[in-house]
């Protein structure tokens, strides 16, 4: 069966436009309570600003926050992103990690968006 699957269906796409395991981090943290489709329209945005840990810890959580905001919970959600773009700095030299256990400890990540982060990202790291 599992053979037939992989056949049948051997890549699942990724509705949420992201370049790299963090825009893709950044993007499913988004898509909590908002829409795949909304999303995209605010990360291109959002990436053109930071698209990477170093360049978001730089970047106010206000600001962020303006961008995010028509995903909703843009307060929280804002405050995740900048925090987990400076522990992926000083903890992970700037990558996400590939494990559950280290995803599930950075704010704003659950199991089910460490579990969407770390299906194709030794694809896409």
């Amino acid at each position: 069966i599992q053979n037939r699957l992989e056949k049948l269906y051997p890549k699942t796409p990724i509705p949420l436009q992201h370049q790299d395991s963090y825009t893709l981090l950044v993007a499913v943290l988004l898509s909590a309570q908002c829409t795949d489709a909304r999303v995209n329209t605010v990360t291109p945005e959002l990436f053109a600003l930071a698209s990477n840990p170093y360049d978001m810890a730089k970047v106010p959580v206000e600001q962020i926050q303006q961008i995010i905001r028509p995903c909703g919970l843009s307060p929280k959600k804002s405050k995740a992103i900048s925090e987990l773009s400076k522990i992926l700095i000083e903890e992970h030299g700037g990558k996400v990690p590939q494990d559950m256990e280290a995803l599930e400890r950075l704010p704003g990540v659950g199991h089910k968006t460490a579990s969407v982060v770390m299906s194709p990202a030794p694809v896409i790291s």
